[in-house]
């Protein structure tokens, strides 16, 4: 009776411990694709699941993360026979695991082979400045490729970078300096607007200062000639009084030629030589000398 109940217990413990083996808890972001008797079965997705012993088991366990692949530089060659090496790196996504167990045999080495060869095919038909200069481009056209092509290994192609696009080492010179060529005449160029622009701001102030300096002249000239116009209308109108008020005082003829001959005075202050004076001043005049000359005798 001991043994049996021995025997009983060791049974037991290998039930208990076949069933605990059995027991498959799939975590987040994980897949099991499950075959039973060699044929596919059952995706398992998160959860606990049980296999049946001997019957059933887990053929793949698969990543629904998205993945990174970096491959090493490859020699491609340019429509214009450059070799240039060039690496990649590309972003994928499992979304069928069943596709992605029974769709390729080694799914990772299929996939560098087909993104060396569609790189090579692209590249192919473009010239190396086309190259160097349309990433975006080449980018976009290998993901659209690869991601058709994948799509029966239940793939999805999410991104696909050229990290690294290295042309030979006297290309790299010859582009250096071109590239130094180019910021040389840039520089140049500034230079050149910057002198450019200098002496167009000292033109333009020369030019502003001359305005102001026309200007101020003319209003100088103004101003003297409004001066002298009040002047001369000042004399006039003084002159206009003072005749105004011998008018109004009633002179007689001896005023009156006393007034001439200061006129005569005036104009003999002037630059003339000859000085006619009317028959009708002569006495007056020489009456105005003799009394003169009596007065210096006294």
């Amino acid at each position: 009776m001991p043994y049996g109940y021995i025997a009983l217990g060791v049974v037991v413990l290998l039930v208990v411990a076949v069933i605990i083996k059995n027991i498959v808890v799939v975590r987040q972001s994980c897949a099991y694709v499950v075959e039973q008797l060699g044929a596919f079965k059952d995706v398992w997705n998160v959860g606990v699941h049980f296999k049946i012993p001997f019957l059933q088991r887990v053929a793949k366990r698969v990543s629904l993360k998205e993945q990174v692949l970096d491959y090493p530089p490859q020699p491609v060659i340019t429509k214009d026979n450059v070799t240039m090496q060039i690496d990649t790196v590309v972003y994928f996504q499992i979304t069928d695991p069943k596709l992605y167990a029974y769709g390729v045999e080694q799914p990772m080495v299929a996939m560098e082979t087909l993104t060396a060869t569609t790189l090579r095919n692209i590249i192919g038909d473009l010239e190396l400045d086309q190259t160097l200069t349309s990433r975006d481009v080449i980018n976009t056209k290998m993901r659209a490729i690869l991601d058709e092509a994948t799509d029966p290994w239940g793939i999805k192609v999410t991104r696909v970078e050229l990290k690294n696009i290295l042309p030979p080492a006297d290309i790299q010179n010859s582009m250096e300096k071109q590239m130094k060529a180019e910021r040389d005449r840039r520089q140049a160029i500034l230079q050149a607007e910057g002198t450019k622009h200098s002496q167009i701001l000292v033109a333009e102030g020369e030019k502003e200062s001359a305005i102001l300096r026309a200007d101020a002249e003319k209003q100088a000239a103004i101003l003297r000639a409004e001066g002298e116009a009040q002047a001369i209308l000042a004399v006039q109108k003084a002159m206009a009084d003072s005749l105004a008020m011998l008018n109004k005082s009633c002179p007689n003829d001896q005023v009156i030629k006393l007034k001439a001959i200061e006129a005569m005075q005036k104009v003999a202050d002037g630059k003339a030589t000859k000085i006619i004076i009317p028959s009708e001043m002569q006495g007056l005049v020489g009456l105005a000398n003799g009394l003169v000359e009596g007065s210096k005798e006294k």
